[in-house]
């Protein structure tokens, strides 16, 4: 059935359909991993942005040193914002193409090289890892996302 449009009674049998599923779930949850990053960092750095999230450590002019930004919690949170420019494509663009006739093997290959992708880029933003370590991971699992739009677009073409 290469090539065919799965139907959407089909889907839950799809296995390319369960594969993306999955993957998708994957990194939205590690996306979703980095907000309680983002949080520890901002409460073991005492650096918050909103004046109420300070009110456990004081009040006026005590708790106003708590309001400023600090290097680690950035950091984090530059890697949040980075999964959210790759990973929502990922999402949308990953699910048009579990929609358009893939074979499963190559399939596979699309969902685990971007999840293996942003993970490594996780890492490398957290640890740091020297470059070109993150700028490789987020590369590949880019190109991945690339390859898969264009795979739908030759697929479903009706320009």
């Amino acid at each position: 059935r290469r090539g065919e449009m799965a139907k959407s009674t089909q889907l839950i049998d799809n296995e390319v359909f369960r594969a993306y599923a999955t993957h998708a779930a994957i990194v939205l949850l590690k996306m979703m991993l980095m907000s309680l990053i983002t949080a520890y960092f901002r409460i073991t750095r005492k650096a918050f942005v909103n004046p109420e999230d300070t009110a456990s450590f004081g009040k006026g002019e005590s708790a106003k040193k708590f309001l400023r930004t600090d290097p680690d919690v950035e950091r984090v949170r530059r890697g949040h914002l980075n999964d959210l420019e790759n990973i929502v494509p990922f999402v949308g663009i990953g699910l048009l193409y579990a929609l358009s006739g893939p074979e499963l093997s190559t399939a596979l290959l699309h969902f685990r090289i971007f999840t293996g992708a942003r993970i490594l880029h996780t890492f490398a933003y957290l640890i740091p890892l020297p470059q070109p370590g993150r700028g490789l991971s987020w590369a590949v699992g880019y190109s991945v996302t690339f390859s898969m739009a264009y795979k739908v677009l030759k697929t479903a073409w009706l320009l």
